[in-house]
């Protein structure tokens, strides 16, 4: 059985494997296309739909930004439990489809209720690409591979916003939102043959345990906690997203930096750096062969890069970019959250965990905005921001000190 093991480990990535990781990265790459756009075009869509006011633009922003996170939430759910039943290239993409059409219709809005139930729609299909794609690899990788296989597909798929980042300081901003509908479409004719997880299969055809039961998720306790421990340890990345990216130019304006922070900037130097983040973090997992001591060691960096990024960011406009790189970068163990999402829960709940917990995650920067908002009329957006920050930071230490490694987990197992 050992040898048989090792056999497979060693053994190159077949056709369709690398099919699979291919359909999954370039969908991750539209997925991240499109959800950071909003943060790209928040003030110049507002502002042609006539919301003007500096302050309505935050408050309206902030309410689209919860209406799509809620809609990831329940899209999470939702796709999560179609991967465990239907399948894991199905729910793909379905979820490529969903969020396609609703970018393209959302490049046509004349008011702001359209904005927010296109932004809810979107959303939701959104929340299903990634982790029915990380599923999938996950399954069709052995073992030890499983780790570079996720981090390319996260690494590609970052390298989306980074395109976004480009993109948004190019062209209009509903110009911006149908390309990138249109992109998913392009992506969901080629299709490329990509075949479905031969885990799914055989746990399909045994039936002998339920699939895709949200449920699971809660009871017993013991694997709540664990779902819970996963997406805590995850949380300060979309503290990051939610708080940092998003409202960049209100912390720039705050820290007295003189010239505008420009969110397509923002974006571009920050997920540059979560690419490089999300190699290194894939890079160093294979090296120590530790899930959880990689996500430890980059949550730490990020606790430094917050830090640096109060001292230098408020020097001027090009140190703000190049700090909120940094802070990016330390936020990149995001494919080995969703690798230990994958690995944590069995084979007929996987997909259910693995699509949930990210969006999880994501949906807590609703309640993370909302304290920072709160903090900020007697801390000031700066001191709020870092409080905060290192709050966050340690509650994502804590969840996953206590997290079950899971680097050489077979994943052929069943939740009962």
């Amino acid at each position: 059985m050992h040898d048989a093991s090792a056999a497979n480990n060693a053994a190159p990535i077949d056709r369709k494997t690398f099919i699979a990781i291919t359909v999954a990265a370039l969908g991750y790459f539209v997925d991240l296309f499109d959800l950071v756009l909003f943060s790209i075009l928040r003030v110049p869509s507002l502002n042609a739909l006539g919301v003007t006011d500096p302050a309505e633009v935050t408050r309206v922003g902030k309410h689209l930004l919860d209406i799509q996170l809620i809609g990831m939430l329940l899209g999470g759910i939702v796709f999560g439990v179609l991967g465990d039943r239907l399948g894991r290239l199905k729910t793909l993409y379905g979820s490529i489809l969903l969020y396609s059409v609703a970018n393209i219709l959302n490049g046509f809005i004349t008011d702001v209720w359209q904005y927010e139930v296109l932004r809810f729609v979107a959303g939701f299909g959104l929340a299903g690409e990634l982790g029915a794609g990380i599923t999938l690899v996950a399954e069709l990788l052995p073992t030890r591979k499983r780790g570079i296989g996720t981090t390319i597909v996260a690494s590609i798929g970052l390298a989306g916003a980074v395109a976004a980042g480009i993109v948004g300081g190019l062209m209009q901003w509903n110009h911006c939102y149908i390309l990138g509908g249109v992109l998913g479409l392009a992506l969901l004719a080629l299709r490329l043959g990509a075949s479905e997880s031969v885990l799914f299969e055989q746990t399909r055809t045994k039936g002998t345990a339920p699939r895709g039961n949200p449920l699971q998720l809660l009871w017993p306790p013991r694997r709540f906690a664990r779902f819970a421990l996963v997406v805590l340890c995850a949380m300060p990345i979309w503290f990051v997203g939610g708080v940092m990216f998003i409202f960049a130019p209100e912390i720039g304006k705050a820290m007295g930096i003189v010239e505008p922070i420009q969110p397509a900037k923002v974006i571009f130097w920050a997920y540059l750096g979560v690419v490089v983040g999300d190699v290194a973090s894939g890079t160093i997992s294979q090296l120590v062969q530790s899930r959880t001591r990689t996500i430890i060691g980059f949550l730490a960096l990020l606790a430094a890069s917050l830090a640096l990024f109060m001292a230098i960011a408020p020097r001027g406009a090009s140190e703000f970019y190049w700090m909120m790189c940094l802070v990016g970068a330390a936020t990149g163990y995001w494919a080995i959250f969703i690798t230990t999402a994958s690995e944590q829960f069995g084979t007929n709940l996987r997909a259910t965990a693995a699509t949930s917990a990210p969006n999880f995650v994501r949906a807590m920067a609703v309640p993370i905005t909302s304290i920072w908002f709160a903090m900020k009329p007697g801390l000031g957006a700066v001191e709020a921001t870092w409080v905060l920050g290192i709050c966050c930071i340690a509650i994502g230490i804590i969840a996953a000190l206590a997290l079950d490694e899971t680097f050489h987990r077979d994943l052929d197992y069943l939740e009962h």
